[in-house]
């Protein structure tokens, strides 16, 4: 398939310099980038929140202090770890960090989304007495994405072969590129192709088991996890699913 060579050409692609040969060549290195740094984004605030699991759902402790603005810090540290780019600084951004002006406007505003994300669930998170509280990474990744794309022209997603969650389910797109995926060694690269004659991009970015995660995915498979669900059995580096970024190119004038 076309994708195929994309995913293994694609990183290599970008690294090229030079006069581009068309405005719609622009648009789509452009918007191939942001989606890639939004991925990225919504990866950094699943590992955050994966880090601080054990404090959220920690019986005896009712104020956990796990605040929007700690999360905030906390994510703006690991997306710098991850890509090299303070988020704090986006305006003043050195000139050897390539940042496009599309991803200063939507990275800000994934921010915003995954604050509001765990401002609205500090109920939940500061809750006595109840030690699983559904506030894990899948969850709020979802949230995050279904808020930003309320607000954004780009739509964010979760997805994965076998989701727990049905609205995670892959399209037959989606599933393709997961299937090809599975079973190969961890890459850090994605997949990135054209739909509707040119008009969208679909950027899909994979994401895979850390150890933490094990808890509830791991083995022995079929044990029930903490939520009550059955564990898949899977090792730490396994495909746990994919980020899907979907964004309309517009020819620039």
């Amino acid at each position: 398939m076309r994708w195929c060579a994309l995913f293994s050409l694609m990183v290599a692609a970008l690294l090229v310099t030079g006069q581009p040969q068309t405005a719609g060549a622009v648009e789509r290195a452009e918007a191939e980038e942001t989606a890639r740094l939004l991925a990225k984004l919504l990866e950094s605030g699943r590992t955050v929140i994966e880090r601080n699991q054990s404090l959220i759902d920690d019986p005896h402790k009712g104020e956990k202090g796990f605040t929007p603005e700690l999360f905030e810090q906390q994510l703006v540290r690991e997306f710098q770890a991850k890509t090299g780019i303070d988020l704090a600084a986006l305006p003043t951004a050195p000139v050897s960090i390539i940042i496009p002006p599309m991803a200063k406007e939507l990275l800000p505003a994934l921010v915003q989304a995954s604050r509001e994300v765990v401002r609205d669930a500090q109920v939940v998170i500061n809750q006595r007495g109840i030690g699983y509280k559904n506030f894990i990474p899948a969850t709020y990744g979802s949230q995050a994405s279904a808020r930003f794309s309320k607000a954004s022209h780009v739509r964010l997603k979760q997805t994965a072969i076998q989701p727990r969650n049905p609205k995670n389910e892959p399209d037959e797109y989606e599933a393709s590129v997961l299937n090809w995926l599975s079973g190969r060694p961890r890459a850090e690269a994605y997949v990135s192709e054209l739909t509707e004659e040119g008009r969208t991009l679909r950027v899909v970015m994979p994401i895979y088991y850390a150890k933490d995660c094990l808890v509830c995915h791991g083995a022995p498979k079929g044990d029930l996890d903490i939520s009550g669900y059955p564990k898949e059995g899977h090792n730490e580096g396994d495909l746990a699913g994919a980020i899907t970024v979907t964004a309309p190119l517009s020819p620039r004038k």
